[in-house]
């Protein structure tokens, strides 16, 4: 299976012909078959090794080259599709067993943290219920997410079932987040046309309201963000994951997106029927919390994958941005423990540019590409047992990037060193 070809990256790489040979060599046990070409003078006849040879010299040649690099904003001094012919060819096929596999297995951690919780039915033993079961429930979005790349199987219909299945019963709207989740992919790093996570221009900031920055940069609160953007977006975006009308769907999405709402609105009534049969302290003691501290893990995740590295990302405009440039302002997280339970979400760089290889392909696919991408893969900090590390780099980044300015085609975070001072003024 090949790969598809990336936004930005329409140009044929001499390099994808070594994929190919891998795919051969792979699906081939017994001695290679032995070709006699015709002379090398004699076109268009082409010597193929000398030719997988010079791949592999191009390759060394990129890396050495992006290891001399300082100025990691300016562009790379190779291709997206350097770094696809790096990536082995297998890492590009999905199985769908494999990943229905990964279902299940979160299906009966679930179901027996549940039957373990309610046997126990102890107040003492909850919050290391609330804790397990959230972390368990973002495990199920990441899978949910994988449906909505297309990177769970080739099987259309099969992601789509088990994405409703996965994102309702968290309460998200699978087309909904779908749809505007590929629009940070295709536009990721870009300041005026990402998704997720956007830096606000420094006029648009100015005009927030106190409260509106003491919600969205003052620890705890920006990881319960999630919900809200669901419904309202981020600040200066309108409309809703909901709404089929909703300016971020075109015309033919709009009965996905009425689908995926009808799934979330009978996910909601189920609830309120539990409520009412076992009453809403059970539903909140089982479902609720657990789902507040999915909500947190998501919101960290998803911030931590674009901000909060030692040295200032950038973030693109106009024709500084490319599809490659804005990939690589992605960061790889490792979260100890929780790197197998959440499937390997935290090696994102690969991720974010080649969504459509499976989870359980990421971490191979980026020993590959890390020989071409040099410097500009920045190696995460490796975590203990648990990842608390991590909580330090939140902090600091969400104190500290606050909006980018309104000029200029590469740009930086900056800091408003008195916005805890007047939203605290206003706000008394």
């Amino acid at each position: 299976m090949s790969p598809s070809l990336i936004p930005g990256d329409d140009v044929a790489q001499p390099e994808t012909l070594k994929c190919i040979s891998n795919i051969v060599q792979e699906s081939v046990e017994s001695e290679p078959v032995k070709v006699k070409f015709p002379p090398k003078d004699k076109w268009p006849w082409v010597d193929f090794e000398e030719f997988r040879k010079l791949s592999e010299d191009n390759i060394k040649n990129k890396k050495s080259e992006s290891e001399d690099v300082t100025d990691l904003s300016a562009p790379p001094p190779f291709r997206i599709g350097d770094i696809r012919a790096a990536i082995p060819a297998h890492c590009w096929v999905k199985n769908p067993w494999r990943s229905m596999s990964y279902v299940l297995r979160d299906f009966a951690v679930i179901l027996g943290l549940i039957l373990l919780a309610n046997y126990i039915d102890s107040w003492i033993v909850l919050p290391l219920y609330w804790a397990a079961q959230g972390t368990m429930f973002w495990a199920l979005f990441v899978l949910g997410h994988d449906c909505g790349h297309g990177s769970f199987s080739d099987i259309g219909m099969l992601n789509n079932v088990v994405g409703h299945v996965l994102h309702s019963l968290i309460l998200v709207p699978y087309h909904g987040w779908r749809i505007s989740h590929r629009t940070h992919h295709q536009n990721h790093g870009n300041v005026e046309h990402d998704e997720s996570w956007v830096p606000l221009p420094e006029k648009l900031y100015k005009k927030l309201e106190s409260s509106t920055k003491f919600l969205r940069y003052k620890i705890p609160f920006p990881l319960f963000a999630y919900p809200i953007y669901l419904w309202t977006r981020s600040p200066g975006k309108s409309g809703s994951h909901f709404n089929p009308y909703s300016g971020l769907f075109q015309p033919n999405e709009r009965k996905q997106v009425l689908t995926s709402t009808i799934c979330w609105c009978t996910m909601v009534g189920v609830l309120v029927s539990l409520s009412f049969a076992f009453g809403p302290i059970q539903v909140l003691k089982f479902y609720g919390v657990p789902y507040m501290i999915f909500v947190m893990w998501l919101d960290m995740v998803t911030y931590l994958h674009h901000h909060g590295h030692e040295q200032k990302l950038p973030w693109y405009r106009g024709k500084e941005w490319s599809y490659l440039r804005g990939g690589l302002t992605t960061v790889d997280r490792d979260y100890g423990l929780f790197n197998n339970i959440q499937h390997d979400i935290g090696t994102h760089v690969v991720h974010h540019l080649f969504p459509q290889i499976p989870h359980y392909h990421l971490i191979e696919a980026t020993k590959a590409a890390k020989s071409v991408l040099g410097k500009y893969y920045r190696e995460p900090k490796k975590s203990g047992i648990f990842p608390l590390h991590l909580i330090k780099d939140l902090v600091r980044s969400i104190h500290q990037d606050h909006y980018v300015s309104d000029t200029g085609d590469v740009v930086f975070y900056q800091t408003d060193p008195h916005i805890f001072e007047s939203s605290r003024i206003k706000l008394e």
